[in-house]
């Protein structure tokens, strides 16, 4: 059981860093003025999808990276909430126990 809870959180963390480095690489491509911010944002809703919304939209503000894209701004704290929700709910329901 130790060893889903340990896979889960290297997951979490992985996914979460990942994010925050796609935001980070989005801001310097858009300093240097490579314009291809559309499949960078796309990369971002996947992997705030599949866990990373709450770093990739912490990594907004802290890296201060402004953008156009009015959807970004409001899907990513939704998928950071249904995350949030989603893991909250496996450790209620017993799926994940720790202890």
């Amino acid at each position: 059981m130790y060893l889903l809870h340990i896979l889960l959180a290297i997951y979490l963390a992985a996914i979460n860093v990942y994010s925050f480095m796609l935001v980070r690489t989005l801001k310097k491509r858009e300093e240097t003025r490579e314009t291809d911010k559309k499949s960078g944002n796309a990369k971002l809703f996947v992997a705030g999808f599949l866990g990373g919304a709450l770093a990739g939209y912490v990594a907004l503000f802290v890296l201060k990276y402004r953008t156009d894209n009015l959807l970004l701004m409001i899907v990513l704290p939704i998928l950071a909430a249904l995350n949030i929700y989603i893991l909250i709910a496996l450790l209620r329901s017993g799926m994940l126990v720790i202890g």
